[in-house]
């Protein structure tokens, strides 16, 4: 397997995400459905988001670029680049502040 370069990947995917209505983009870099473990690379403008939603398992969020803020209930977390976030495993939403880069890493439950 080739080494992929999650900055260079985040870059274009800011970039398609700056072109859509929704202002969000992802790509899976490794895994999938059929997998238990699965990363995806995703991409959120500055004021966009994703609603509340279950949590489909055991997951963690990389912030690669940006500032993001994930919240649960009433219960929220700040993260930047570098930063490391664990994710609830109770219904929770995550917003961008500023142009933002996270890998999603995900175990789902059996």
């Amino acid at each position: 397997m080739e080494p992929i370069s999650l900055d260079v990947r985040a870059g274009e995917l800011l970039d398609r995400a700056a072109a859509t209505s929704s202002g969000r983009a992802a790509d899976t870099v490794h895994g999938g459905r059929e997998q238990a473990l699965r990363q995806t690379l995703l991409a959120l403008t500055a004021g966009t988001g994703l609603a509340e939603h279950e949590s489909p398992g055991e997951a963690t969020l990389l912030v690669l670029r940006g500032h993001v803020r994930l919240s649960s209930g009433d219960a929220s977390w700040e993260g930047r680049a570098g930063d490391l976030l664990a994710i609830p495993g109770t219904r929770h939403a995550l917003d961008a502040v500023e142009d933002s880069a996270v890998l999603l890493t995900v175990v789902r439950r059996p």
